[in-house]
């Protein structure tokens, strides 16, 4: 079975058109998404339909949750509070009666998936070795997905206990063997590594292959919608950095 991940799309419409596009020149069994279908971006609705008809598996996350009225704003950023107060007053009823059915953490056969992490499916980034530790100690599958850092990652756990990996950058490929691996796909509409290009990670379960994509959209575009909704101007600002 050959599987698209994405994750932390934040509103970013122009982002997630440009992986849909991409998906059909690179055709998949399932999308899997882990989280954060809106928040930051302008077009939440409009995530939320695509991801909706789209994902055959989809978590919720912190900004889910945020926009739902669920998640303790006092976590937030100001920037960060400002746009979930926003997301909140523009979701359409449909939209919200979705994301209202999510959950933060899910299962498929050999894969566990966690918007945060498995300690704490909503909060916690894995950013650090004790933090990768930490999940794969708390899971029992070969393989565990996660999101919300926004940076894409790629580590593997040997069977000796040794631990090796880090930062997957786009066109990276791996070979999902010997071992345990955690991969983080990075984020559609909001990525943090540097790179401004939407980012997603195509999964082949059956010849343990990963392949982490990078796709280029229309940061512009999004940036001037931002500005046009009022929404803070470093969360436009940040798009063209990759930051």
């Amino acid at each position: 079975m050959r599987i698209a991940v994405i994750s932390d799309i934040h509103g970013n419409w122009h982002a997630l058109e440009a992986v849909v596009a991409d998906l059909e020149r690179e055709p998949v069994d399932e999308v899997w998404c882990l989280g954060d279908i809106v928040g930051y971006g302008p077009q939440p609705n409009r995530c939320v339909e695509e991801t909706r008809a789209r994902s055959a598996l989809c978590l919720v996350g912190n900004h889910d949750l945020a926009a739902l009225g669920r998640a303790d704003l006092t976590c937030f950023s100001p920037d960060a509070t400002v746009s979930a107060h926003w997301t909140a007053d523009e979701l359409t009823d449909g939209a919200r009666e979705y994301l209202e059915t999510l959950e933060p953490k899910g299962e498929r056969p050999g894969v566990q998936l966690f918007h945060g992490s498995p300690r704490d499916p909503v909060w916690e980034y894995i950013l650090d070795e004790s933090a990768v530790r930490g999940a794969l100690d708390l899971t029992t599958a070969e393989l565990v997905l996660v999101g919300h850092s926004h940076i894409p990652i790629a580590l593997q756990l040997s069977n000796g206990g040794g631990l090796a990996g880090g930062l997957a950058k786009g066109g990276s490929e791996l070979e999902l063997t010997d071992g345990r691996w955690l991969l983080n796909p990075g984020s559609v509409g909001q990525p943090r590594d540097g790179d401004p290009r939407a980012a997603y990670l195509l999964i082949d379960l059956e010849s343990r292959h990963a392949h982490f994509r990078r796709v280029p959209y229309d940061v512009e575009q999004t940036q001037a919608e931002i500005r046009e909704a009022g929404l803070p101007d470093a969360l436009a600002a940040r798009l063209a950095e990759g930051e």
